[in-house]
C-alpha cells in the first residue's frame, strides 16, 4: 500500500509505500471497541468517595437516655437516618483499571490506522520540524496542509521543543509521541499528521 507524500508547505511529493500488516488490515470494529474502552476506564483516577458514619464528625456521645421517652432508641446523632449522619451505600475509592493484553491492543491500533488510510485521513509529511515556535506560523502550516480547523492528532517522532511550543494553544491538535500513542489517541481525530520519521517508529511498534 502507498500513502501520498507532503512536503512542509503543502506541495506534493512522492508516494511512499508502508507495511500492508499496519496499514492494510480488514478492521476489526469489535477489538477497537475494547481497546477504546479499556483505555477510558484507566483514564479513571477512581477517588469517589462518601462519608459513612464512621468517617463524619460527631456522634460520640448517646444522644438521650435508652428508654423513658417514647420515642426511638438512639445510640449516635450520625446514624445513616438522622441529619448529618453517615451515608448508606454511597460510592467509595476503587481501581477501575483494565489489563488488555498486547496482541488485542496492537490489532486495534493496526485497525484504526488501517481504516484511515484508506479513508484518506493519514497526512503523511517528509518532515515536521518546524522552525519557529510562533503558534501563527504553525497555523499557516496546518492550512497549508488543508488541516485548518480539523481535529488533528500529531504522531511526532521525537521531542522538539518548536513543536510543543506551537502546537500547545490550539485546542483541536493534540500531539502525541508516536511510540506511545494509544488506540484512543488515534480514534479521536479527524486527521493524522506524521512524518517519515514518525511513521517509521509506529510501524516498528506494531509490526513486531
Amino acid at each position: 500500500m502507498k500513502l501520498k507524500v507532503l512536503k512542509i508547505d503543502g506541495s506534493k511529493g512522492t508516494a511512499m509505500s508502508v507495511d500492508d500488516a499496519v496499514f492494510g488490515i480488514e478492521p476489526n470494529k469489535p477489538v477497537v471497541r475494547q481497546a477504546v474502552l479499556a483505555e477510558l476506564n484507566n483514564m479513571r483516577q477512581g477517588t469517589h468517595a462518601s462519608k459513612n458514619r464512621a468517617l463524619v464528625r460527631g456522634g460520640g456521645r448517646k444522644p438521650f437516655k435508652q428508654k423513658g421517652r417514647g420515642v426511638a432508641r438512639a445510640g449516635t446523632t450520625r446514624s445513616p437516618i438522622w441529619r448529618g449522619g453517615g451515608t448508606v451505600f454511597g460510592p467509595e475509592p476503587h481501581a477501575y483499571s483494565h489489563k488488555l493484553p498486547k496482541k488485542v491492543g496492537k490489532l486495534a491500533r493496526r485497525s484504526v490506522l488501517s481504516d484511515k488510510a484508506a479513508n484518506s485521513q493519514i497526512i503523511l509529511v517528509d518532515d515536521l520540524q518546524v522552525q519557529s515556535h510562533k503558534t501563527a506560523d504553525f497555523v499557516k502550516t496546518l492550512t497549508d496542509l488543508g488541516l485548518d480547523g480539523k481535529k488533528v492528532t500529531i504522531l511526532s517522532s521525537g521531542e522538539d521543543r518548536n513543536l510543543v511550543l506551537a502546537s500547545q494553544n490550539l485546542y483541536k491538535v493534540y500531539l502525541v509521541d508516536a511510540k506511545s500513542a494509544s488506540t484512543y489517541d488515534l480514534i479521536d481525530c479527524e486527521f493524522l499528521l506524521l512524518d517519515k520519521a514518525g511513521l517509521a517508529i509506529i510501524t516498528e511498534v506494531l509490526a513486531a
